[in-house]
């Protein structure tokens, strides 16, 4: 009998906890699905909502007393209503004026989980980070983003090192998606260029405690253009781009008032969203009879926005026919002619040949702005001080909360096992908090380092696994198919680089001296090897040159099963490289990575960072807690630069990490690597933080912004 009449099933349990992503982030939970089906769930994309459809009942029952699970989904499920309907949060406590009305934090995509791939690299991650540390600490906020149907694609490289794209259509039916209706069926909104009206339905998305609401055009209503308006992120033209960004916008802002709320503050994350200020001062002229220029300080009073870009290039920008093609309608509600619409998103508002940059707009539009490192913030303020050129550049009002990744998304089980002995309890309830961390130190060397060793040890086989599958595909020849059985060493010391490919990233640094590399990874005492994994942008034809090249190096006979490409890098491989490595390279041109958070993920793991002072690292790096390279300066030829930092990347390597990491003592333990992995998480874990980085934002930006500042704009420290 599988439950009395009325009472919950294990299956009705398990369907409620799939249907809402906190699963992800509780390893028990995590754990649970997997034991129903171990090598099921992997091939599923540990997609508890898909494994589920193939599980009857009665089927479920059965297995689950195979595996002796039933304790285990009870007390699961306990756990998941108590968070879930908990009203004791640190946001209840700090947050009490967004009780009423929320933050609504816009972004164009969200890197949750790897079964939803919505999202293209950093900055869909840090927005699924920021809703699941926003869930945590119970902070009342909803997010806004677009549903892309194809994701954003899938990689494959070639016999020729060639990135290949498909666009797989995501199955709907084995997604965690509701449809949202009220009472007269499902919720379309709909909204208007002069070309006609664009509508949209709304599919609602449950993370924790946060709703989460995706926009789709995929409906009747529109025409087959507009239906594939939200078929992919970031792809098509620039006519496309603008009109994901005014649905993302003006039609997320619309979206939000049909299902009855009206946010508090408006976070727009990134430039993309930035239309929906506007949509915002059109509700207040229309509902509240205000002229626009009350309407426009009110709003931009209620409005913060996040730059994630250093670089120009980077900033959406559209010409005068598209802008009016797409928010003239808007405009004339808000009466503002073409030339009032062209100087909100113009540096210089009288010069007509200037094009409509997003970034501008949402700077004119809010009140509270900020980047995502220290060093990014004096960036931006560089970059954009003639949006204000009476001040001086110190006095430029655009400030910075550096990013932070969620530790229970990224912390690996065996380490997080490891941390719950050491540190205080419901130590996770607290790890945006520096004090929670101290008792680290406590950890014996040989513990954290075996700890580190299983982990890597894993990501090796995962590695192996994915290499062979990935050569199988290409038609390898048996010889290399059965070399990728045994590629990598787990005595070597091991480095990855996983990002995207964009030539600034400088994945290729590593190979300034071929020589040089060959020597080190056909080091028989000290051997070193190289895990690469990243995509290139489908129109970065730069980018993919990069990656072929490094691709086609792990052929030659010196490399090979020295240093490995992996296709189709996704969060799943991200998460086992990130929790494995045991030291992880980056190296852009300073200063043109804003923050970077892959690093952070790495710390949290016992890994070190080998990094140039860039972004995060920048204000991270203290010379004991991992290792620079370069100096922080910044030559004006970057030829020079580039030649510079890859001979310090070799003298780093060959001076610094290698020795530190095969110096053993009696017992073959590194000991000074391991005081480094020691006080790097102790000094590093709370800082590089998604609950302490959405901490700042409620302190800095979202309490500040609902209580309607509107003399200055908050510099974040």
């Amino acid at each position: 009998m599988i439950g009395k009449v009325g009472e919950l099933t294990i299956h009705d349990k398990l369907s409620r906890i799939a249907a809402n992503l906190w699963w992800s982030w509780d390893p028990e939970l995590v754990e649970v699905f997997r034991l129903i089906d171990t090598e099921r769930f992997a091939q599923l994309h540990n997609n508890p909502v898909q494994l589920l459809t193939e599980y009857t009942p009665e089927l479920l029952e059965q297995r689950a007393r195979e595996a002796v699970l039933h304790s285990r989904i009870h007390w699961s499920y306990r756990r998941f209503v108590e968070y879930t309907t908990s009203e004791s949060t640190w946001g209840s406590t700090h947050c009490g004026i967004l009780g009423q009305a929320p933050v609504a934090y816009f972004s164009a995509e969200f890197g949750l989980h790897e079964s939803l791939p919505i999202y293209s690299g950093g900055l869909g991650v840090l927005s699924g980070d920021h809703l699941k540390s926003a869930s945590d600490l119970g902070i009342p906020l909803v997010g806004v983003g677009l549903f892309y149907h194809e994701g954003y694609f899938a990689q494959a490289i070639d016999k020729e090192g060639w990135q290949q794209e498909k666009y797989p259509r995501l199955p709907m039916e084995s997604l965690p998606l509701t449809q949202v209706e009220n009472g007269d069926g499902p919720v379309i909104i709909s909204v208007e260029t002069r070309q006609g009206t664009i509508s949209a339905r709304l599919l609602h998305l449950a993370v924790g405690r946060i709703n989460l609401y995706l926009m789709d055009t995929n409906i009747e209503q529109n025409s087959e253009e507009d239906r594939k308006l939200t078929a992919r992120l970031y792809s098509g033209d620039q006519r496309t781009r603008i009109r994901q960004e005014l649905l993302l916008g003006v039609g997320g802002l619309r979206a939000l008032k049909a299902i009855g709320i009206i946010p508090n503050v408006i976070h727009m994350n990134e430039g993309h969203s930035a239309f929906a200020p506007l949509e915002a001062i059109r509700e207040r002229m229309h509902d509240d009879a205000l002229p626009f220029t009350l309407a426009l300080t009110e709003t931009s009073s209620r409005c913060v926005f996040t730059t994630h870009t250093p670089v120009a290039a980077g900033h959406d920008r559209f010409d005068s026919g598209l802008v009016e093609e797409h928010i003239g309608p808007l405009a004339d509600s808000i009466g503002l002619d073409h030339h009032g619409l062209m100087a909100l998103g113009r540096v210089d508002p009288q010069n007509d040949s200037e094009s409509f940059c997003m970034t501008v707009l949402a700077m004119k539009m809010c009140r509270i702005a900020n980047g995502v490192s220290s060093l990014h913030g004096v960036v931006s303020r560089q970059m954009w001080a003639s949006l204000w050129p009476w001040r001086s550049a110190e006095e430029i009002p655009i400030g910075h909360i550096t990013n932070g990744v969620h530790v229970p998304t990224w912390l690996a089980a065996q380490m997080r096992a490891l941390y719950d002995r050491v540190l205080p309890e419901n130590w996770i309830l607290r790890s945006g908090e520096p004090e929670v961390w101290s008792g680290f130190e406590t950890v014996t060397p040989g513990e954290l380092w075996e700890t580190h060793q299983s982990l890597k040890n894993r990501m090796i086989a995962y590695a192996r696994r994915e290499a062979v599958e990935q050569s199988t595909r290409r038609g390898d020849d048996s010889s290399i198919i059965e070399d990728m059985k045994n590629v990598l060493d787990p005595e070597a010391l091991t480095i990855g680089f996983a990002r995207r490919f964009a030539p600034y990233k400088r994945a290729d640094l590593i190979l300034k001296d071929l020589e040089l590399l060959e020597r080190l990874i056909t080091d028989v005492d000290r051997p070193v090897q190289f895990i690469f994994a990243g995509k290139s942008h489908p129109a970065d034809e730069n980018g993919k040159r990069l990656l072929q090249r490094i691709f086609k190096l792990t052929h030659e006979a010196p490399f090979r099963g020295r240093i490995l490409v992996l296709e189709n890098y996704s969060i799943a491989m991200g998460r086992r490289l990130v929790q494995g490595v045991d030291v992880w390279l980056n190296n852009p041109r300073r200063p043109l990575e804003a923050s970077g958070t892959s690093g952070q993920k790495v710390v949290l793991n016992g890994g070190l960072n080998c990094s140039v002072l860039d972004g995060w690292w920048a204000e991270a790096y203290d010379g004991k807690n991992g290792f620079a390279i370069g100096n922080g300066r910044t030559h004006s030829d970057q030829h020079v630069q580039d030649e510079r930092d890859g001979e310090d990347l070799y003298r780093v390597l060959t001076e610094e990490v290698i020795p530190l990491y095969f110096k053993r003592d009696a017992d073959d333990l590194p000991q000074e690597w391991i005081a480094q992995m020691k006080r790097a998480i102790r000094t590093l874990g709370w800082r590089f933080n998604a609950d302490r980085m959405v901490m700042d934002y409620a302190a800095n930006a979202y309490v500040p912004a609902a209580g309607g500042l509107s003399c200055s704009i908050v510099s974040m420290p």
